[in-house]
């Protein structure tokens, strides 16, 4: 199986050695990598030009088009290139030379679309970042990783089929792309992922969570951490956006209600401050013209 490993890159230089080496180092040799740079600035270009392994495959975009963007990119490349697979992977991780073997063993064994390993803290490596997971209707079918923050005493080692699994490493046949498409690039970072989940299981397609691959992942490294500004704003636009995309405005009133509550319930509580409060209530109202123009597009 020829697989076209994805990364996106933006400003990685401080990890992008690491992922490097793990990727070089794999068992399962028939691959290419596409490093996908959006306008890095801290030299991660010239860094992954110190490789000369004939396999990687540098597309250096002039401006930052977003990880959903930049993915896609790779992956148009990879199936030209005659891929039978695509890895779409962070490059903030780092995993063991047998990842790839693993993981395709797991895809030919049990028959399925898309197959994702078990994901760790690369600083706390016996605590789960990701087993797989699903969506909470309870929150406009937000996606939510099951086991987050647990130890990893061996609760989640059995394979299973998942609704849900980050992209943060994620191998998917090619024939996946042609019958739900690409990743939607109006997500442009966050979310994306879900969406792309959410359209394969609403396609009938199956998703295994597989233990006995495992990687390692520098949790928000690259963006700041889950309470910056930035990843404050694009989880909130996106979810914004997903709901609308999927249920419509009159579906997804219900739940944007909810999130409007909840916002001020935190408010008045003194759990977010009003900077905080503002940031979300911009985020809300651009997922509504992220919407809007996703359907006159």
């Amino acid at each position: 199986m020829k697989i076209g490993i994805v990364t996106v890159t933006y400003n990685s230089v401080a990890v992008i050695d690491g992922f490097l080496h793990s990727v070089l180092g794999q068992t399962h040799a028939d691959f290419v990598l596409y490093v996908v740079d959006n306008a890095s600035s801290d030299g991660s270009v010239e860094r992954v030009g110190r490789y000369t392994d004939a396999r990687i495959r540098v597309i250096a975009n002039q401006k930052n088009c977003g990880i959903a963007e930049g993915n896609n990119q790779g992956i148009r490349s990879a199936i030209s290139a005659g891929c039978d697979s695509v890895l779409l992977v962070n490059n903030d991780t780092e995993f063991s030379s047998t990842l790839l073997e693993t993981l395709v063993r797991g895809l030919e064994e049990y028959g399925c679309d898309m197959i994702a390993p078990k994901i760790v803290f690369y600083d706390k490596q016996q605590t789960i970042w990701s087993a797989g997971g699903g969506f909470n209707p309870w929150r406009g079918y937000s996606g939510f990783h099951y086991g987050v923050g647990q130890e990893d005493d061996g609760q989640f080692d059995t394979p299973r089929l998942v609704d849900h699994a980050p992209a943060c490493c994620l191998l998917v046949r090619k024939e996946v792309f042609a019958r739900i498409g690409l990743i939607d690039e109006h997500f442009f970072v966050y979310v994306e992922d879900t969406d792309f989940s959410y359209r394969a299981k609403r396609a009938g397609l199956k998703l295994l969570y597989y233990p006995f691959a495992v990687l390692l992942h520098k949790a928000s490294t690259l963006t700041g951490g889950t309470t910056s500004d930035f990843t404050v704003r694009y989880c909130t636009r996106n979810q914004v956006y997903f709901m609308l995309k999927h249920f419509g405005l009159w579906r997804a009133l219900y739940y944007l209600l909810l999130f409007e509550i909840y916002q001020a319930f935190k408010l008045l509580a003194h759990k977010v401050s009003f900077s905080g409060f503002w940031l979300r209530q911009k985020a809300f109202a651009e997922g509504f013209r992220v919407w809007r123009q996703s359907v006159t597009q």
